[in-house]
């Protein structure tokens, strides 16, 4: 309890955050559809958030060096506020882009904040709770924010405004915190070279993962529309696709710490393209195999990323393993920067289908590289843990490493 207690600040934050710039992505691509954005224009909306959450990443720990870490989330969020009010002020997707850029620059760097600051206050006997507890409260207000759509009006802004006053709230529980605020972290190396060094396949994996998820999320809601599914149900959907991801870390937990992570790897992306198949061959058989096929491929996809850190690491040292995390998250951004627009591209070419399609056919390539990497060299003698890791900033290594050694 005293340790729900003394991080209650820092997660009614999270919450807010989620609430906030986490529902923006859907009801984008839904405002895009009513306001006649092309499907490509919609897509570089995507491409747009992710880019701001690089530089968000990178940026973020060298501005909490010269203001702090309560200024520098104030400055954060109040990027993320003003890019969401500001949509229906200018009604142009360009526009739109450089804001959620914003929106983007504010996840990145709030996320950092919040990291750096569990990390400097969790022990080595609250560390456990503390991680679990910060995994179920992602996780939960990115469930929420996903469900926030089917209630909210697209291209109004009343709607924007409700999610611009959550993300400006998530300002209160930190900044005014009594507790004091931790020593200043150093930002980690960007070696991304060392990600491929130390494991080609988890690079792989993670710029696949990438590619899904940003895909997914930033452009699936014009796959719903175009399948026709009303804005509640699209919510719900998003929603599935969430709730596929969580129930499956426990289970593909276990298998990943039995198994070889390379075979489960692979099973993944098998399965991945099986619920591919379904959401394109399903598209008219109704709702329930529409959703059926998003917690499917939530289950499938959503853990990818994990598998592959923890791959990466099992051939790393203690030494390493914050900057290995950072290249990996790089290795994810770049993945995810370059989905939405092109998954745009290849639905306005040839149907919402042809999303699952390009998505089945980077998890083709990802189980190609994965048998060839078998035949390269054998599996690693020792493991780490299988860790959940949120990919949320580059300073999420320092919070995982201790459970990585332990595990």
């Amino acid at each position: 309890m005293r340790l729900l207690i003394s991080f209650t600040a820092l997660f009614v934050s999270v919450v807010l955050l989620q609430l906030g710039t986490g529902g923006v992505a859907p009801l984008d691509a839904i405002s895009g559809v009513k306001l006649g954005f092309t499907t490509a224009q919609i897509g570089l909306l995507g491409s747009a958030h992710f880019f701001g959450f690089f530089i968000g990443c990178w940026w973020a720990p060298r501005l909490m060096g010269e203001v702090g870490h309560s200024r520098a989330f104030a400055a954060f969020t109040a990027a993320g506020t003003i890019g969401i009010l500001a949509h229906m002020m200018i009604v142009n997707p360009y526009a739109w882009a450089i804001m959620r850029m914003a929106s983007g620059l504010c996840v990145a760097g709030c996320y950092t904040i919040i990291e750096a600051w569990l990390q400097a206050k969790v022990t080595n006997e609250t560390r456990g709770r503390a991680m679990g507890v910060y995994r179920i409260v992602d996780i939960s207000g990115s469930l929420l924010a996903q469900l926030m759509i089917g209630v909210l009006e697209p291209a109004s802004y009343l709607s924007y405004n409700i999610l611009a006053l959550a993300c400006c709230a998530a300002i209160f529980p930190l900044t005014l915190t009594k507790a004091e605020a931790p020593e200043m972290p150093l930002a980690p190396r960007l070696r991304p070279r060392l990600a491929w060094d130390r494991s080609p396949l988890a690079a792989v994996g993670v710029i696949v993962s990438g590619i899904t998820g940003a895909a997914f999320r930033m452009v699936g809601p014009v796959y719903g529309v175009e399948v026709g599914l009303r804005a509640d149900q699209i919510a719900l959907f998003l929603a599935a696709y969430v709730v596929g991801g969580a129930l499956a870390q426990f289970p593909v937990g276990w298998v990943a710490d039995k198994f070889d992570r390379r075979h489960v790897l692979i099973g993944l992306s098998v399965l991945s393209i099986i619920a591919c198949a379904g959401a394109v061959t399903f598209a008219d058989r109704g709702n329930v195999a529409i959703f059926t096929a998003a917690v499917v491929f939530g289950f499938a996809t959503l853990p990818i990323y994990s598998v592959s850190t923890a791959h990466a690491h099992d051939y790393s040292t203690s030494l390493e393993r914050v900057e290995l995390s950072a290249a990996l998250m790089f290795l994810y951004a770049v993945g995810a920067i370059a989905s939405p627009w092109f998954a745009s591209i290849v639905i306005e070419a040839f149907g919402p289908g042809a999303m699952f399609l390009m998505i089945a056919l980077a998890h083709a390539l990802l189980i190609v590289f994965g048998l060839v990497r078998m035949r390269a060299r054998p599996a690693p003698e020792g493991r780490t843990a299988y860790t959940y890791e949120p990919r949320t900033s580059f300073l999420i290594g320092r919070l995982l490493r201790r459970d990585r050694e332990e595990g």
